[in-house]
This record gives C-alpha cells, structure tokens and sequence, in this order.
C-alpha cells in the first residue's frame, strides 16, 4: 500500500531521504488594521446640538404667535400653551379691517417696493462704474459709500426732517422711498462693487467688439451675470426695509399713510384697556408672512451670492 507524504510545503521531514529541508522562516503577521480615527467627532456633535437649540429658539416663537393669533383673549392669558379650540380667523379679519392693517400694508408694499427698486437700479450702476473703471477719485468714492455704511441714521434725523420738510417731501410715499434708497445704498454699493469685481472682463470685451455700447452692455451682459447678487443684496435690503420704524416715525406722521411697523405701534396703543391681544398677534404674523415667504423662496439665492467669487 502507497502511503501518502502529507507533510506541509515548507516544513522539515525528517524521515525524508533528502535531508534536512529548507530553513523555516515564520512570515510576518499583517497588522491590525486600524479604524479611521473619528476626529472632529465631538466638535460635529457640539456645532450640531447648538445649531439645533438654536432653530428652536428662533422657531418657536414664531410658531407660538402664529398659534396664539388663532385664540381668544381669554384663552391667551388661562391656557398660553395649549393649541386653539378652532381657528379663529375673525381675529385676522378685525386686525385687517378695524385696525387698518389693510391700509399699512399696501402702503409698506409700495415704499419698499419703489424704494428696492431704486436701491437695486442706482446701486449697481455706481458698483459697477467702481469696481469696472479707473478715473481719478475712484477709490474717494468708494469710501465715501462706506463712510455711509457706520454714519449712525439718528444723527441725521433732525437735519433730514427739515431737508424734507423744505422740498416738500414730508409725509409722503414717494418722499419715504427717496430716504430709503439714500439709506441703503451704501450695503447695496459696498456689496455689489466686490460681486461685479469677480466677473469675468472677457464677456464685456467681447460685447464692446461686436459694437455694444457701455449701457448695453452693463444692461443685457453685466446685469444678468450679476443676478444672484443682485438678489442677496435685494433679500438683505428688504429685510431693513420692511422692518424700518425709525425713518417713518419721524419723517410720515399722516395716520393714512402709516406703513406696517407704525401700524403694529399704533395697534398696541390704541387698545387701552380693552386688550385686544388675539388682533394684536394677528396682526404681527401679517407683518410677519412677507419676511419669512420671501426668504424662503430665495434662501438659495442669496447663499449662492454671498459663496459667489470665493472661489474661482
């Protein structure tokens, strides 16, 4: 019977003829592998959890008085917490007819949609003449802008006040709009100069060859590629806009032209002692709804102009 050599490759046999086999040598053993170390692992859980209490501080409230303008003044004050027994839309319907909100919005629709307008239009013009040309007093004006951006707006009130009264522009719309564009052009200036700096020259270049004029050019090329600016620059602007009291409080004191935040004040004082609370939180998220709707629309609008020309 044949037996069979089942000595492993490698290993001596000593009852073999041909000798002693070759020399044992014990290989290497692979290395643990090593799990990726999870670094920055606590800090994500740390920027997280804040991020998180953050929202609810800033959602909360906003969802607490869209909830309470729902209620009934007795149920605002017995059960703040607690959702409504049923929507009462009469709240809204009072805060937009007996406390004139109807009269306040449309008013604020019209100052701040004239005065985006303008601020956007005028705006981008003088960026665009700063950030493309090179004339003698460039750099001057520009800082002027600036210089405009830390000039606190208190310190001009009286002297603005009687510029306005002079030329007759006290308590009127278009009066307002004047003083809201001049307020925000030097943001809108100092933003769009550093955006329209970040655009490619070849384009314009390009269009000058073919015959375009510098209006033409600015208008049809330049402003189109300047779009997601434009819109951050808009979002930010309207956001002041909206929310300015200052400006009307002094300057449009004729109750029918009242705009929304003078509107909110004038409902809040004009309750007395008879606590018209659910109106009073109706009326809030009306002046509310615009802010956030438009924001959210165009959140990633305005994130992609303030990212823009970071990186090329």
């Amino acid at each position: 019977m044949k037996t069979t050599d089942t000595t492993p490759a490698g290993v001596e046999n000593p009852g073999s003829p041909a000798g002693p086999g070759p020399v044992i040598t014990k290989a290497k053993a692979p290395a643990p592998r090593k799990e990726p170390k999870r670094e920055g692992a606590t800090l994500n859980v740390f920027s997280h959890g804040i991020l998180i209490l953050w929202a609810i501080m800033v959602v909360m409230p906003l969802l607490w008085a869209v909830m309470t303008s729902f209620k009934t003044d007795r149920a605002i004050f017995t059960s703040p917490w607690s959702l409504p027994d049923r929507l009462h839309f009469e709240n809204w319907s009072r805060a937009w007819t007996e406390a004139h909100m109807s009269d306040y919005f449309l008013n604020t629709l019209l100052v701040v949609g004239g005065s985006l307008i303008g601020t956007l239009l005028f705006g981008s013009m003088a960026a665009y003449v700063l950030a493309r040309f090179d004339f003698p007093g460039n750099r001057f004006i520009y800082f002027l802008f600036i210089g405009g951006m830390s000039f606190p707006i208190i310190l001009a009130l009286v002297p603005l006040f009687y510029v306005m009264q002079n030329m007759a522009l006290l308590n009127t719309l278009h009066g307002l709009i004047l003083v809201y564009i001049a307020y925000s052009l030097p943001f809108t200036v100092f933003f769009l100069t550093a955006f329209f700096r970040t655009l490619p020259t070849s384009v314009a270049e390009a269009a000058f060859v073919d015959g375009a004029s510098h209006t033409r050019t600015f208008f049809q090329v330049m402003l189109p590629m300047a779009k997601p600016g434009l819109i951050s620059v808009g979002i930010f602007n309207f956001l002041g806009q909206w929310n300015q009291y200052l400006l009307p409080t002094v300057l449009n004191t004729e109750p029918e032209r009242k705009v929304l935040s003078q509107g909110l004040v004038q409902l809040a004082v004009s309750q007395g002692y008879k606590g018209d609370w659910s109106g009073l939180f109706a009326g809030l998220v009306m002046a509310m709804l615009p802010v956030l709707a438009a924001y959210i629309i165009f959140q990633r609008q305005v994130v992609a102009g303030l990212t823009a020309g970071a990186v090329k």
